[in-house]
């Protein structure tokens, strides 16, 4: 995010975890991560790490510990809910821990997203329903089952 020009991580670069996720799609996102190819400089991100089953959990560990040597400059990050920090995965890389402070404030992150999820040409696409011709949005509500 140093520049308005630096593009979004594409889908092969974020994991986003469920208590579903196999053990499979976790080892393929690792090998992506950590065996070097000629993919650049990619920031690979597991979101949700910390709801994996115990057994998808350890299995990560074991084969990231294997793959680990392959390659010593991955970039790999993996987010956690701060109320689930004592679950299998969180702790098993706790000493890797590093607590982030956001360095953008947060109208320069929206300012960024915004450049990124525009629609360029407006046109008749469901981006015409959202704010700005933004091709995603967030719909909310404060009561439960309204038809979102």
């Amino acid at each position: 995010m140093n520049s308005p020009e630096q593009p979004l991580p594409t889908f092969d670069e974020v994991l986003l975890c469920t208590p579903q996720t196999s053990a499979e799609q976790v080892g393929l996102f690792l090998r992506r991560c950590l065996i070097p190819c000629q993919g650049g400089d990619k920031i690979y991100t597991m979101l949700y790490a910390d709801e994996l089953s115990y057994d998808v959990s350890c299995r990560a560990e074991e084969l990231f510990q294997h793959l680990q040597c392959y390659n010593s400059s991955y970039r790999l990050i993996i987010l956690c809910n701060c109320e689930r920090e004592n679950s299998y995965l969180p702790s098993a890389f706790s000493h890797y821990k590093v607590h982030m402070i956001p360095q953008r404030s947060r109208a320069e992150i929206q300012q960024y997203l915004q450049h990124h999820f525009r629609v360029a040409q407006p046109s008749s696409s469901a981006a015409a329903v959202f704010k700005e011709h933004m091709c995603v949005g967030i719909v909310s509500s404060k009561r439960a089952g309204m038809g979102k």
